[in-house]
């Protein structure tokens, strides 16, 4: 070898030397917020498989309960004429809503270069996934005979049947499958540095899958540089999918003429509530990963604070809407849209105490105060209170509007059975081993976004000071 190679190959092995052994504060800050973030990818605990033993256990619960009503028939679910919609719709509405959390919440704060939004993208974007994903499976479970779910899928057979366009099945199919690949991808493109940076500290069989879904990524300017604009474009394309898709499932009420539904108002109703019930689901899972993973140092107050200034603001907005729907019932007064808004006042005025003091009452008093917003006792309870009541809510607009149609000899009554109430459950379960799987094997928190924040705040030598290379945030 040449004395250029021998010493190019000296400089190399020092480099290398210097890689191993840090000796800077930024690399040391580096490593340990590696350290500290993929710290839910170490081997799993007794604790762990409990907890995933229990949620598979109501998981096969639910199975169960579904195959004893593909055996015995939908009457065992407790709907009946005129009630065709129960629980199962209900739950429907209700994860689509959830879903919302991801895609509005992560794509709005991204394109906004909101710093403080970075621990807290991957666990929405995450839920955004799974709860769709969950969703998606209430139509199916609705159907009268599950085993002819296909008819659902627009496409042409060989018996020359084609789906029909007016169903609010195929709407419902077509809106879900697009959000599922829209928010997929979102969801994986935001993975791919950290799976690198998983792919670089795991060894045998996990490095081999890091390595093949990391798709070779190695941290060049270029692959940065593709990676910035293809996540700008992806948060703003996948924002309108997110409206669209709500409102069609607001427009499978709409566009009938039962009373409480036939109303223009639902798209954009539906929309201001899977966003409020959607940031409270981020706040609960902010706290429960918090706890869980020990994350009190990246997972700061101030985090709660902004989101539940977001929470107040769209609490308001969800009042005035709800407002404005029962203002108009009332100044019309339209003898079958009076007897059902009426009759839901009546037979089910504990409910409706609920879902006003869980979505307008408690966050619009609590959010106000910066110290309750700061304190995370209270900011659990707020938002679990938030998404029981949307919960009510969902019920509220399905369950009353059907037994009070427009003639009266067909009003009707309805009461859940163990089924319904087993198979939401099940679903309940579902998401959350599918979140405790997923925070398991791969990051959590977006540990490239937040070594990106860290390093825009290390100080800088400018002469004999140090200054900061952004202007901080307060904690």
């Amino acid at each position: 070898m040449s004395e250029r190679q021998l010493e190019e190959l000296r400089e190399f092995r020092e480099f290398r030397e210097s890689e191993e052994t840090p000796k800077t504060p930024g690399t040391l800050q580096t490593q340990k917020i590696n350290d500290d973030l993929l710290s839910s990818l170490r081997p799993p605990t007794l604790r762990w498989y409990v907890l995933a033993l229990c949620l598979g256990a109501v998981v096969a619960w639910g199975l169960a309960a579904f195959t004893w009503q593909m055996t015995h028939g939908m009457y065992v679910t407790g709907k009946n004429r005129p009630v065709m919609w129960g629980f199962y719709i209900t739950g429907f509405v209700f994860w689509v809503g959830l879903s919302h959390s991801g895609t509005m919440v992560s794509s709005i704060l991204r394109l906004s270069q909101a710093n403080w939004r970075r621990p807290i993208l991957r666990a929405a974007e995450a839920m955004t996934v799974f709860c769709i994903t969950v969703a998606g499976m209430f139509p199916l479970i609705h159907l009268g005979r599950n085993w002819t779910f296909f008819y659902m899928i627009p496409y042409p057979n060989q018996r020359g049947l084609w789906p029909n366009f007016r169903s609010a099945l195929l709407w419902d199919m077509t809106a879900i499958t697009a959000y599922i690949i829209g928010s997929s991808l979102f969801l994986y493109l935001g993975l791919l540095p950290d799976l690198a940076v998983a792919r670089d500290r795991s060894k045998g069989w996990q490095h081999k899958v890091y390595a093949v879904l990391a798709m070779g990524w190695r941290g060049t300017a270029h692959e940065w540089s593709v990676y910035r604009k293809a996540s700008t474009l992806m948060a703003a394309l996948i924002i309108p999918v997110a409206v669209s898709v709500h409102s069609i499932v607001a427009w499978d009420f709409a566009v009938t003429v039962v009373p409480g539904w036939h109303s223009t108002i639902f798209p954009p109703y539906f929309v201001i509530g899977a966003i409020l019930s959607g940031v409270a689901a981020v706040i609960t899972l902010m706290i429960v990963i918090r706890k869980a993973f020990h994350l009190e140092e990246y997972l700061t107050p101030l985090h709660f604070d902004n989101m539940g200034k977001l929470l107040l603001v769209i609490s308001l907005l969800w009042s005035y809407a709800y407002f404005v729907e029962v203002q108009t019932t009332w100044y019309a007064h339209e003898p079958i849209e009076w007897e059902v808004f009426s009759f839901m006042s009546q037979r089910y005025t504990p409910q409706l105490l609920i879902m006003l003091a869980g979505n307008t009452l408690l966050p619009i008093f609590c959010m106000c105060f910066k110290r309750l917003r700061r304190s995370i006792g209270t900011m659990l309870v707020v938002s679990l209170m938030v998404n029981v009541a949307m919960f009510i809510e969902r019920f509220l607009i399905i369950v009353p509007s059907l037994s009070h149609k427009n003639m009266p000899f067909a009003w009707g009554s309805y009461s859940s059975s163990w089924v319904e109430i087993s198979v939401n459950l099940a679903a309940l379960a579902g998401f959350a081993l599918l979140f405790t799987v997923f925070a398991k094997f791969f990051p959590i928190v977006a540990v490239t976004d937040v070594r990106e924040l860290e390093a825009r705040r290390a100080e800088v030598s400018m002469g004999r000071a140090k200054v900061p290379s952004i202007a901080g945030e307060e904690d």
